[in-house]
């Protein structure tokens, strides 16, 4: 039973350096994080091998070795000029709609019942990699829950990166490795697990349901 303990102790301890890695993975590169590169190989260096550890060591060494000018740009290219890879959570269930507001107060919530000053830096509160950090070093528990509760969000993000063949796709695999399960094969598996029914058709993406991606996407898809 103490051995079991501990084993699981090990996991969430591990977890908790792959949310913190990866939250400063899917920041903006500049020269700060380029900075924390060493700190990163460390504590990633310091856990057992995983798949997870390894994703996040490769992608480490991937911004060592890139130009930094090179990596800002691929990094607006992906994330602010295409909302197929949008790095918040309730716009892949929620898109610009008036429910999307309440859930963005139910997390600015979370965040104040934790206890601990949340700086949000001008983002929305359901930024991924605020959410990360929550889930490393606020309240691992809760953070927990909330990646869990936005499994398809991650998936559907995973997907999408996957798609681009940008490097970024090995830090959403390395956090849906964390969770319970496998992860989907397709965006249909990603409906069947959010409960969400059959796919539909839109114009110029595979067959999804918009429910489950960006409102704007699911109307005339645009990236």
């Amino acid at each position: 039973m103490r051995g079991r303990r501990r084993g699981e102790a090990d996991m969430r301890t591990r977890d908790r350096v792959t949310y913190q890695v990866a939250s400063w993975c899917l920041g903006y590169p500049d020269e700060e994080l380029i900075g924390r590169l060493p700190t990163l190989r460390a504590a990633l260096g310091e856990q057992r091998p995983t798949e997870p550890t390894r994703l996040l060591r490769g992608f480490v060494d991937h911004l060592a070795r890139t130009p930094l000018e090179q990596l800002t740009r691929h990094y607006v290219d992906v994330f602010d000029l295409s909302r197929k890879h949008a790095l918040y959570l309730s716009y892949w269930t929620d898109g610009d709609t008036r429910r999307r507001g309440e859930v963005l107060g139910s997390f600015k919530q979370r965040y104040r019942d934790s206890g601990y000053l949340v700086q949000t830096g001008g983002e929305l509160p359901d930024f991924l990699p605020m959410v990360l950090e929550y889930a490393a070093v606020v309240d691992p528990s809760d953070g927990r829950q909330l990646l869990e509760a936005y499994r398809p969000s991650l998936e559907l993000l995973r997907i999408a990166l996957q798609e681009r063949e940008t490097a970024y796709a090995d830090v959403a695999v390395a956090v849906c490795e964390t969770l319970p399960g496998a992860s989907p094969a397709d965006r249909a598996a990603v409906m069947q697990m959010a409960g969400a029914g059959p796919p539909t058709e839109s114009v110029g993406l595979e067959p999804y349901d918009p429910r489950l991606l960006p409102m704007h996407e699911s109307t005339n898809g645009a990236g």
